[in-house]
């Protein structure tokens, strides 16, 4: 579980990436705390109550920054990738419970659909400082909606693009290299991070092949913190009962194997 910070967090830089913008914020207290998987909430001012949610996809602390990935979808969204330059937002942050990091070194499959991936490359920067390997699977509907293509190839060259039009690397989704890719690496752990029919075939594709798969859900989060419980999925405890549990603090990364993928959005 993380100790959030509750920020005025300075807007340093704002850049256009494809589909997305990504918003670099001065918050150092943020910074020392993020973990990967890790994620904000940003406020969005004038008669819009509710926060957004978005994946960290870096900490620098150093500088004392960190950067999230914003995707525009409405007013709110819209509002966010128009900020300037020294603006200040209110940002709550880091949230959640981040991905877990074996000790010793692994081989790693990293998946992930659209903007999801910005979750990840933390998470292979970890990987790679324990002395493991990692490969990554980014897909998205088309060219423009995929996320760090080119952050992953300095990572290393087992990079798998996958876009449903066919307009950059294979044509198809990423379910469908899951298991090849998988293999060719031999992966112990897969990592995945976007829509919910992604994260539960690229889960039923790791207990297929006896890996362990860590899930980072993209549940709609009225609130962030876990007093609103909008955000609820089933998930089986060690106990073996199913619950519903709130992926802001109970995850937003789960275990795969306990998600109860058919149950998300439905009566647990």
């Amino acid at each position: 579980m993380a100790h959030p910070v509750v920020a005025g967090a300075e807007l340093v830089e704002s850049v256009q990436a494809g589909a997305y913008r990504r918003l670099v914020l001065r918050a150092p207290e943020v910074a020392r705390r993020v973990g990967p998987g890790h994620f904000a909430t940003l406020g969005v001012g004038g008669a819009m109550l509710l926060r957004r949610a978005f994946w960290i996809h870096r900490a620098d602390v150093g500088a004392g920054t960190v950067e999230l990935v914003v995707a525009e979808r409405g007013a709110g969204t819209r509002e966010l990738v128009r900020s300037r330059v020294g603006d200040r937002l209110s940002l709550i942050a880091p949230l959640g419970t981040p991905f877990p990091v074996p000790e010793g070194p692994v081989s790693a499959l990293l998946v992930a659909g659209g903007y999801g991936s910005a979750a990840l490359f933390g998470l292979a920067e970890e990987i790679r400082r324990r002395g493991g390997q990692v490969g990554f699977i980014l897909g998205a509907a088309t060219e423009a909606r995929l996320f760090g293509v080119e952050a992953a190839r300095e990572l290393t060259q087992d990079v798998l693009v996958v876009t449903e039009d066919g307009s950059a690397g294979l044509a198809g989704v990423v379910t469908e290299v899951v298991a090849q890719a998988m293999k060719a690496i031999d992966a112990t752990v897969v990592y995945a991070a976007g829509p919910t029919p992604m994260l539960a075939e690229v889960s039923g594709t790791a207990a297929e092949l006896g890996a362990r798969c860590w899930t980072a859900v993209e549940e709609a989060m009225a609130c962030g913190t876990g007093l609103c419980a909008t955000c609820v999925l089933p998930v089986v405890g060690a106990d073996g009962v199913s619950r519903s549990v709130r992926s802001c603090t109970d995850g937003p990364v789960f275990d795969g194997a306990r998600v109860r993928w058919a149950g998300v959005g439905a009566a647990a």
